[in-house]
């Protein structure tokens, strides 16, 4: 029995077209990928040592099909009806979602990695790639009610929750102190990357 692994969308660097790539399955008996979320401490040949937000130091060995990507910022206010995006949330006290940060996929992504799963960027999170149905105003940010597979769900984004998009990256943006978001497979000899987003002109990725 395998297991299907969610899908992690970017543009490929130096490419004016985007992509998607899908992560692959792996054994039920082999781990769980993990996210390394941290700064960039060297980028050497297929190696990139990381300082994570835990303050571990990780060499991330990057496959030979890796891809990167980088991130835009972007505003609330650009999130529209019909935009597929990418919001992790936590649940609030008073009912419903509350996001942690939006990630709108450009149109070429719509649909990739769809659905609501666990996520990892902080304790009891979920991550939902989802088509929005509407955005409405509130007087506290704005609340999008979500669609995804026929289910629906209404998350609240607070004001000054981080927005961003899919932007085009080099590897000459690896440098040290850069921040980045890696999905890695576990392997006997470490972290193995393929896909690493890196933070550019003062963007982070917030995923």
């Amino acid at each position: 029995m395998k297991r299907i692994l969610p899908a992690i969308v970017f543009a490929l660097s130096s490419a004016v077209s985007v992509t998607t790539f899908t992560a692959p399955s792996y054994a039920a008996e082999q781990q769980a990928p993990t996210n390394v979320r941290g700064s960039v401490i060297s980028y050497a040949g297929s190696t990139l040592k990381v300082k994570t937000r835990e303050g571990k130091t990780v060499d991330v060995a990057l496959a030979d099909d890796w891809k990167l990507a980088g991130v835009a910022s972007a505003k609330v206010t650009d999130i529209k009806p019909g935009d597929f995006v990418g919001i992790a949330s936590l649940p609030k006290a008073g009912g419903g979602d509350g996001a942690l940060e939006v990630l709108i996929f450009p149109p070429a992504m719509k649909g990739t990695g769809e659905g609501s799963y666990g996520w990892d960027l902080k304790p009891k999170s979920s991550m939902t790639n989802a088509t929005v149905a509407d955005a409405v105003k509130g007087v506290d940010g704005r609340t999008v009610t979500v669609t995804y597979h026929g289910k629906e769900k209404k998350i609240a984004i607070p004001d000054g929750t981080p927005v961003v998009t899919i932007a085009a990256a080099s590897k000459d943006d690896l440098v040290p102190g850069a921040v980045v978001f890696i999905s890695a497979e576990n392997a006997a000899s470490g972290p193995v990357a393929h896909q690493v987003v890196v933070g550019k002109n003062g963007v982070v990725p917030p995923m």
